[in-house]
Order: C-alpha cells, then sequence, then structure tokens
C-alpha cells in the first residue's frame, strides 16, 4: 500500500522521508515534485491548475496510490476537491493542523506567501464548525525569497521572528500555514502554541491508507 504526496517543492522530500521513518515504519512514500503547480497558482490563482492538479493526481492513482496527501497549502482545496473522482483517500497536510489550532479562541496564521492565506482561512473556517475563534494573518516579510534562494536558515529564522513578535497577551495559538516553515518551530521563544502541518498530516495519511486498504 503506498502513499503518494504531492509536493511543490522538493524540500519537502526528506521531510517527509524522516517523518516516515520515525513514526511510520513500512509505510511506503512515492514523491511527486511539481512545483511549476505553486507557480502558476501564485500568479493565477489556485483554480487556475484545477485541472493540471486533477492529471498529477490520477496519475498517482493509477500507478498504484492507495491515497495521496498534498503538501502545499496554496493548492490542499483544489486537491480535496478531486477525491470523488479518484475513489481513493485525497488529503491536504494541514487539514489536522487546523482542526487542532481552531479549538483555541485565537488563531494567528504565519505565512510566507500571500497565495496560501486565501485557502488557509477558508480552511480553518470549515474547521470551525459552531465555534469562532478570532483569526488573524500574519506575511512574513521576503522570507519566500530566501526559501527560493535556497537560504534554509534564512527562511526559517525569519518565520521564528515573525512568530516570536505575535502580541502573546492574547493568548491562542499560532498556525505555521505551510510545510516548509515546519523546522521553524524550535527556533522560536514565544510561549504561544506553535503549529505546524507535517507530523498531524502525514498520520492522517497514514491511517487512510490503512483503512483504504
Amino acid at each position: 500500500m503506498t502513499l503518494a504526496l504531492l509536493h511543490t517543492s522538493p524540500v519537502h522530500v526528506p521531510v517527509f522521508d524522516g517523518l516516515r521513518d520515525r513514526h511510520h515504519p513500512g509505510l511506503a512514500l512515492r514523491h511527486v515534485v511539481a512545483e511549476e503547480l505553486l507557480v502558476r497558482a501564485r500568479a493565477e490563482g489556485p483554480e487556475a491548475v484545477a485541472g493540471a492538479v486533477g492529471d498529477v493526481l490520477a496519475e498517482a492513482v493509477a500507478d498504484g496510490a492507495a491515497a495521496v496527501l498534498c503538501t502545499c497549502s496554496t493548492l490542499g482545496g483544489v486537491v480535496e476537491r478531486h477525491a470523488a473522482e479518484l475513489r481513493v483517500p485525497v488529503l491536504r497536510v494541514d487539514r489536522p493542523m487546523a482542526a487542532e489550532a481552531v479549538r483555541a479562541a485565537r488563531v494567528v496564521v504565519v505565512a510566507a506567501v500571500e497565495s496560501t492565506l486565501g485557502p488557509t482561512l477558508d480552511l480553518l473556517r470549515d474547521e470551525s464548525g459552531d465555534r469562532a475563534p478570532t483569526v488573524t494573518t500574519l506575511l512574513v516579510p521576503g522570507a519566500w525569497d530566501r526559501f527560493l534562494a535556497a537560504d534554509h536558515d534564512g527562511y526559517l529564522d525569519a518565520v521564528a521572528a515573525t512568530v516570536d513578535g505575535v502580541d502573546r497577551t492574547g493568548g491562542g495559538v499560532v498556525v505555521l500555514a505551510q510545510a516548509s516553515m515546519a523546522d521553524a518551530a524550535e527556533r522560536t521563544t514565544t510561549p504561544l502554541p506553535v503549529l505546524s502541518s507535517p507530523r498531524l498530516g502525514l498520520a492522517a495519511a497514514a491511517r487512510a491508507v490503512h483503512g483504504h486498504g
């Protein structure tokens, strides 16, 4: 039973391999990296790549994937809508994180690219149900340029600095909107809980693979 992961950056491959080795030994992963999908989604909006995303997902299922996990927050909503036609579980990596976040009365979303904010806010609203947490957003200045330049430490430090600048008096949680931000949580000093998506998302996908089997 294989889990296919749709990435829009190759940096996610070792991250999810490492999580698999630590928490889900024996889970077979197939990585599909399609950087061009995020490039186009940032320029034209996520809906512009809906057809291309569907083609990538269909190919992964045809190759034997028992479930698909999208690790790109910008594309998450588009990906989930293909679940019915593919007839296998199709998950977005940030949904379990969002479900945990909305238990708090205040959620601060931190993102490195603006295209992530809309899909993440939609997801939080979807997971909120009858709850109505106060949600605010912060875009990390210059972070994505550092990411694209392969300045990994600079990227994570910029994210951590923005997180540490969040007002702590209001309580609540901080959400790292993109999977690539996860390691920044270890660099923060804030007492607020800082949530990231890779570990929770992979755990949900692993359960989906076993359930589908």
